[in-house]
Formats: structure tokens, C-alpha cells, sequence
């Protein structure tokens, strides 16, 4: 059944792709880009629930709400949060880099973000936590998208909760910074997505990890 789902869900969202590419004038490049994209995020959305025991069609509609958001710009307020960003992060193991989709990233490690485990915000990430929150306040077209991630220790049925719950309590420290809720989403992705070998502790700990993207439209 499940495999039957990821076909079904990976058809509708190929089908959406080419369609969207091979569109005339009837689509401007910016809403044929934006519909691409929902496409490809259906794609991976429906491949990441089936591979986490979730339901195919379920993550195809995540991921196209997600792919879907549209083309990113990378603006002066974004080149400005993202100097602010490595200011604020310096000597913390934080990573702060410009995406190739032109959108920044922060990539925290664990050993600041969360306990083995847990998901309640720790105390030295808060302070990280304030100051993005004070950028995006005053930029109310940007868009966040928190990734949690954990090592391969332990099962999916362990893991996958928790990492979405890592971004979730991301989310929620943000809100009671004053960013607003609408524009903010949320994913966990278990350990399926490493960054390092989880043959070793330091490996594990790199992969325990909450990502943080921004990005801005053009108006």
C-alpha cells in the first residue's frame, strides 16, 4: 500500500513538473517557477514519508506547500541578517551561509541547540534565537523553514517525532519573539538525512542538528 501511495503521489507530482515546463505565455516565469517547484517538493515530500513509515500522499502535500512558496531573491535585507547572523553566531559552531535557491541557512549543532533526546530549547541558543527573531520582525516578507534532524541512535519511531519536535519548539521560541506563526514551517526528518558518518560520536553529533532556511520573494 505504501508503495502504492509514493507512485501515485510521485506521478501526480512528475506530471505537474512537466507540465509547468512546457507551459507557453499563458504562465509568467515567476508562477511557472513557483508551480515547478511544488512539484519537485511533492517529489521529495512523497519519497520522505514513505521512507519514514509515514503516508506518500500525506508528505506529497507537505512538500508542495513547501516547494510551492516560490522564487527567492537574495535582497539587502537578507545580505544584512546574514552578516548580523555571523556576528551573533561567531565562535559558536553555528554555520551561516547563502543557499544556492538564495536563501540563508543556519545550521546549529546540537551541542547548543538540544539535549541527547530533547527538545526544549537550550540556554545558549536562545540568545541566538532573540536575535534572529529581532531580524525577522522587521522584515515581514521573509519566509522560515526549521528542519530537525537527529543521528541514526535509536528507531524511527523515536526519532522521526522527535526531530519534527525540535523544529517545532524552534518554531514555537520564535512566536514568542513576536514572528508571526503563518509564516513558519516545520519539518522532521529523522536521521535520514546525515551530514557526517553516524559510525562515530563526533559524526552523531553533527547529524543531531536543527537547520534554519529564510528566504525572500520578489514583490
Amino acid at each position: 500500500m505504501r508503495k502504492q501511495l509514493w507512485i501515485s503521489a510521485a506521478a501526480a507530482a512528475t506530471l505537474l513538473i512537466s507540465g509547468c515546463a512546457t507551459t507557453g505565455g499563458g504562465m509568467s516565469d515567476s508562477t511557472r517557477q513557483t508551480a515547478i517547484g511544488a512539484g519537485a517538493g511533492a517529489l521529495a515530500g512523497a519519497a520522505l514519508g514513505a521512507m519514514t513509515g509515514g503516508k506518500a500522499g500525506v508528505g506529497a502535500v507537505a512538500g508542495a506547500a513547501v516547494g510551492g512558496i516560490g522564487t527567492y531573491i537574495w535582497s539587502q535585507n537578507q545580505e544584512k541578517r546574514k552578516r548580523e547572523m555571523e556576528a551573533a553566531t561567531q565562535g559558536t559552531g553555528v554555520n551561516v551561509v547563502q543557499t544556492a535557491a538564495n536563501q540563508l541557512k543556519l545550521e546549529i549543532p546540537s551541542d547548543i541547540s538540544f539535549d541527547t533526546g530533547r527538545y526544549d530549547i537550550k540556554s545558549n541558543f536562545a540568545p541566538i534565537l532573540d536575535r534572529f527573531a529581532e531580524g525577522l520582525r522587521s522584515s515581514p516578507n521573509a519566509e522560515v523553514r526549521i528542519v530537525g534532524h537527529t543521528d541514526s541512535t535509536g528507531s524511527d519511531a523515536v526519532n522521526n517525532p522527535l526531530s519534527l519536535n525540535r523544529a517545532n519548539s524552534t518554531r514555537d521560541y520564535l512566536m514568542m519573539r513576536g514572528v508571526s506563526g503563518s509564516r513558519i514551517y516545520t519539518e522532521g526528518r529523522g536521521s535520514y538525512q546525515p551530514i557526517a558518518t553516524n559510525g562515530t560520536a563526533e559524526g552523531r553529533a553533527r547529524n543531531r542538528r536543527v537547520e534554519i532556511f529564510v528566504g525572500e520573494r520578489a514583490q
